[in-house]
């Protein structure tokens, strides 16, 4: 579904790339999580992934990206919205319309789809996120969280075969961050939507990501299954990474036990080998 290939990607007047032979490929259906430091490169590649970069914001490339078959250097923003659609960390600087219904609407019916379509895709999509009952409401006034579901949404309107996330629980209290991750675990079991997000939140990619990508200065350092990637500690350690926190506190309860044990990426892991070790 995404197949980048030795993609290099530097900004207008910049002194240095901030991609470097990228090389990424993402299947059907497939939930990719992307970490990272700050400055690591992941905000670039989710806008190279639906062609924001180059072709909204410039600069030099090499190499190529190509997504639902579709090369991003040949195909406009527009063309490419269509296959792959992106979320914002900011769900209010992607909101414009002044209902929820309304906004889920915009882009089918810009797109000249029949009003009947329209409709039952919003109200398709209002329940996939979990907002049937908001679909009048001012998208303002929602919450954090609730807002952030409308941007999905409206971009799922679009039927696009890959969402693409950027950070999107960076502005949400833990409330906020959880009914996101509710919502691609719905994305992930209810569709074949291939889903890449970049984020901070180690905790949750753990229970959802079935592969994670580690970038660093503009560089992929790795790249793998979600649970052998998050093994990975000197390496995470050396780019201030930490493992998710339940991994931590069991393993710092173990040990004070004088208990070996095994590395839990989720509360429900812990619980299982604390339940085995007590038997």
């Amino acid at each position: 579904m995404i197949q980048v290939e030795h993609f290099y990607y530097k900004y207008p007047d910049a002194p240095i790339y901030a991609l470097e032979d990228i090389n990424l490929e993402v299947n059907e259906g497939e939930f990719v999580g992307i970490i990272g430091p700050n400055g690591a490169g992941k905000t670039t590649l989710c806008n190279a992934l639906n062609g924001l970069i180059p072709r909204s914001i410039g600069g030099k490339t090499q190499g190529k990206v190509v997504v639902a078959g579709m090369n991003t250097l040949e195909h406009s923003v527009a063309e490419l919205a269509l296959q792959a659609g992106l979320v914002f960390s900011d769900p209010e600087s992607q909101l414009s319309q002044l209902t929820v219904s309304e906004e889920i609407a915009f882009g089918p019916a810009n797109l000249g789809i029949p009003k009947d379509e329209v409709f039952r895709r919003v109200e398709e999509m209002a329940a996939l996120v979990g907002l049937e009952g908001k679909l009048n409401r001012l998208p303002i006034s929602l919450s954090g969280g609730e807002m952030q579901r409308v941007a999905i949404a409206s971009v799922l309107a679009m039927h696009p075969r890959v969402i693409v996330l950027d950070e999107p629980t960076a502005n949400l209290d833990p409330i906020g961050a959880k009914e996101v991750f509710s919502v691609v675990k719905n994305l992930k079991e209810k569709t074949k939507m291939s889903v890449v997000m970049a984020e901070h939140q180690v905790e949750h990619l753990a229970t959802y990501a079935d592969r994670i990508v580690v970038m660093n200065g503009g560089k992929i350092i790795l790249d793998g299954e979600t649970k052998s990637v998050l093994k990975e500690t000197t390496t995470l350690e050396e780019i201030s990474i930490k493992p998710p926190q339940v991994t931590e506190m069991a393993q710092l309860f173990f040990n004070q036990c004088g208990i070996s044990l095994g590395m839990p990426l989720t509360v429900e892991e812990a619980y299982e080998q604390i339940v085995k070790k007590l038997k």
